[in-house]
């Protein structure tokens, strides 16, 4: 689908460290303000328990599953979108990513110093989605110039966008970012075409010490990020980038070992990668057979013959139907065979909204 989400936050809150484990491409990570220079980007897979099963059922010669891309992004500072440290650069690098995963120091270490001298999550989280605010302000006012101009001539199309811009003047005025407010689809058509950055939408990665994996929920300044976010109708996913970073150096079962004595079940960035697919609204579907099981991405709401183009562009082009069963028919059932007898395989056509889970086998004639 060649969405991604960017990796955001102050200097030394973990960013860098964080996509290590992600990736395991080994992104420069240093002590200091600006090592992540050019923004990073690293392929991940995407977990999924289901692909598993698949490939126990179905015992194909290979299985491929579906990835998201991650981008690291230099750290940011307060007055960045006045060009302070390296404002334009991080601007201009989160313009290119579809969400944004803003990591934010929930621990203590004398070893590992804060650019303002202490670990205030609150003070960090607002120095960063205030300068998005101040950069998306900028983006408005001056096409609120252009535009108020034409719209005082009565011109039905710039009255229009001129009425969305001045709500989002009031909005960005009020220190809140675009994705607070409610826009119809005629009025997102406008708002896209703006660039902003805060309609991104907002992932919070808590970032917090090994001694707090196992109960984050202890730690004080876990708790004040979660209420924060709230407000900001966003997520929270608490990771130790440090002990994420150890886990991705561990293949499969020593990782399900090592998960078990920190008393975890998921780790950290299994949980990250799945709440940044979802805040995209990316779901799965697959496709099934003796040669090979897999896994593909697609925007939830896409019709079949639009998911048949994501596996080749004759499938859509000539598509035909599409042979569907959902993922727990198929599993109830316990086999293709059994499934069809069943008849939970259904022949869907052109109109079909493609659900998440569906095993699906195309038809098409080219």
């Amino acid at each position: 689908m060649g969405l991604t989400a960017g990796i955001v936050g102050l200097p030394n809150v973990g960013k860098s460290t964080l996509f290590n484990a992600i990736t395991k491409a080994g992104a420069e990570s240093a002590n200091y303000p600006f090592c992540t220079i050019e923004p990073n980007v690293g392929i991940v897979e995407v977990p999924d328990e289901r692909l598993k099963v698949l490939t126990e059922m179905f015992k194909p010669q290979r299985t491929v599953p579906t990835v998201f891309e991650f981008t690291d992004i230099a750290g940011i500072v307060k007055g960045a979108s006045k060009g302070e440290g390296l404002g334009n650069k991080f601007l201009s690098h989160i313009r290119q990513v579809d969400a944004i995963c803003q990591v934010v120091r929930c621990f203590t270490d004398e070893n590992i110093t804060h650019v303002a001298g202490r670990v205030d999550p609150l003070a960090d989280i607002e120095t960063i989605n205030l300068e998005l605010i101040f950069a998306d302000l900028e983006t408005v006012d001056k096409r609120i110039d252009r535009v108020g101009k034409i719209a005082k001539q009565k011109d039905k199309d710039a009255v229009f966008e001129y009425d969305i811009l001045v709500r989002l003047k009031e909005t960005f005025e009020a220190g809140k970012p675009a994705r607070t407010l409610s826009f119809t689809e005629e009025e997102m058509k406008v708002v896209k075409q703006l660039h902003l950055l805060t309609i991104k939408p907002m992932l919070y990665v808590a970032n917090v010490g090994e001694e707090d994996v196992a109960n984050p929920d202890a730690n004080p300044f876990v708790k004040q990020v979660c209420e924060f976010a709230k407000s900001d109708n966003a997520e929270v996913i608490v990771v130790c980038a440090k002990i994420e970073e150890e886990i991705a150096q561990l293949d499969d079962e020593e990782k399900e070992l090592f998960l078990q004595e920190l008393g975890i079940q998921q780790s950290g960035l299994d949980q990250l990668i799945r709440a940044s697919y979802n805040l995209l609204g990316l779901a799965t579907f697959f496709t099934a057979g003796e040669q090979e099981v897999r896994a593909w991405t697609f925007r939830r709401g896409m019709k079949a013959p639009e998911c048949a183009g994501i596996i080749h562009s004759d499938f859509e082009r000539g598509f035909i139907r599409a042979e569907t069963v959902s993922y727990e028919d198929l599993i109830a059932a316990g086999s293709m065979a059994a499934a069809r007898e069943a008849g939970k395989i259904r022949l869907e056509g052109k109109d079909y909204e493609v659900q998440d889970g569906d095993i699906i086998y195309f038809r098409f004639n080219v």
